[in-house]
């Protein structure tokens, strides 16, 4: 694919495009469900869709029975749109406008209720109508992230779970969700544990209660341990452009030694504090389904980005890159993070063979900002780019490609090419179908 089809598609749309595998994405699924199965655990899968706007996603989520996790109107309608069931959608975010409530209740979605006015209005403002019944979660704030700002307190749970009681019908309190920052395992399986004791409490005060959302947080691998170790080692301000300098802290964990499917795996065999049972079997004997909302680990390998190198300056020791686009279409730069996979060089001519040794760059975008870098890091090329050469960025489909795009100069929005597979047969490639 790289030796043709790239150069080909960089041509025809004369700036940078991201490409998207959608196997890669049924793999991922499938991992996970793999994972599930073999815990023995009953569990079903949303796609948080604002870990990428292509409505191929959407499509491969529906295509496999799972759901999707919508945080907007707009969101909900893609969902839908592309063939998702009502009750396969799970709706979550803060203080929820009625507009994407009203058509949640009528399409039979699962809405994560933040707070207690959010379930009054379910409860009082008319969002619900018909004869169906608001299905929700009640969103816990979690006491390891006291400060969170989603999510209620236990005195605010005991207060929704009352006013879930008095609302009758129009209300059906299916059980709690929760979402942690960070990567770690173990806080998840002991507010899992926690929340599967929270179901079996409600249960005898007369909720349904048999579901627990542990939301996303499923780390994903981007190198391997080496290159990693390596990095944070030599992590100073000399190996950036412009003495640039970054906080580890902020850096996403790109090296992940059991990532998605095998960390699900992880937190169905941790035993929460205090107890005997790993969470697989605490909620195998409570009858609860585990719902999650991954959005990378669902997007892994699944995607990456292309520019073009319209031209190179050389600096003292390293040279400056520049490429069509900006660092809004790989977004890591705008939280304060750098890109840690190297952008891989393809020469604009098949036969174009390295010459005249390494060459270290840093990558920057065609816009007036001096802040505008796609990477900071002076990374080692097999030679000096040329103009007309391609940059690919790998494994970007997971938040990096497009949570932060905007047509800055009225630049186009890079567009989003398909990659179809079959067994046998070349590469063929569409536009995505995204309906905004």
């Amino acid at each position: 694919m790289a030796s043709g089809l790239l150069p080909e598609l960089a041509y025809a749309f004369g700036g940078p495009f991201h490409f998207l595998l959608p196997d890669a994405f049924d793999t991922n699924l499938a991992a996970l469900r793999q994972a599930l199965d073999g815990a023995d655990v009953e569990g079903f899968v949303y796609f948080a869709k604002k870990a990428n706007k292509a409505a191929v996603f959407v499509e491969r989520a529906a295509a496999a029975r799972a759901g999707v996790d919508v945080a907007s109107a707009a969101e909900l309608r893609e969902a839908l749109g592309h063939g998702v069931r009502g009750e396969h959608v799970v709706v979550t975010g803060p203080a929820k406008d009625p507009a994407l409530l009203r058509p949640a209740v009528q399409h039979g979605a699962l809405i994560a209720v933040d707070a207690l006015d959010e379930l009054d209005a379910l409860v009082t403002g008319g969002p619900a109508g018909g004869d169906r019944p608001a299905r929700i979660l009640l969103r816990v704030l979690p006491p390891g992230q006291p400060h969170s700002r989603f999510g209620m307190n236990d005195a605010e749970l005991a207060t929704a779970l009352e006013r879930c009681l008095r609302a009758g019908e129009a209300v059906r309190m299916e059980g709690f969700s929760f979402h942690l920052s960070g990567y770690e395992i173990r806080p998840r399986a002991e507010l899992a544990g926690r929340l599967a004791d929270l179901c079996l409490k409600a249960r005898v005060q007369g909720h349904d209660a048999s579901r627990i959302s542990v939301g996303g947080g499923l780390p994903i691998s981007y190198t391997d341990a080496v290159s990693w170790r390596t990095f944070l080692a030599a992590h100073d301000e000399r190996h950036y452009h412009a003495g640039k300098t970054f906080e580890s802290a902020d850096f996403y964990p790109y090296h992940c030694p059991r990532p998605g499917a095998q960390a699900l795996a992880d937190l169905l065999t941790t035993r929460p504090a205090g107890r005997d049972e790993t969470l697989a079997t605490l909620l195998r004997d409570a009858r609860i389904t585990l719902l999650m909302e991954p959005g990378r680990a669902l997007l892994d390998q699944a995607g990456a980005s292309v520019f073009t190198v319209r031209g190179v300056k050389d600096r003292d020791g390293y040279g400056l890159i520049t490429v069509d686009g900006t660092s809004l279409s790989l977004s890591e730069q705008w939280f304060n993070s750098e890109y840690l996979p190297d952008p891989i060089l393809l020469p604009r001519d098949a036969g174009d063979q390295a010459d005249g040794g390494p060459y270290r760059a840093s990558v920057g975008a065609a816009t007036c900002l001096e802040s505008d870098m796609l990477t900071w890091r002076k990374i080692t090329f097999p030679r000096r780019p040329r103009a007309g050469d391609l940059l690919v960025y790998p494994n970007t489909a997971g938040y990096q490609m497009d949570s932060n795009e905007s047509p800055f100069h009225d630049l186009p929005l890079p567009p989003k090419v398909v990659i179809d597979r079959t067994d046998g047969a070349r590469p063929r490639w569409r536009l995505d179908r995204h309906f905004a």
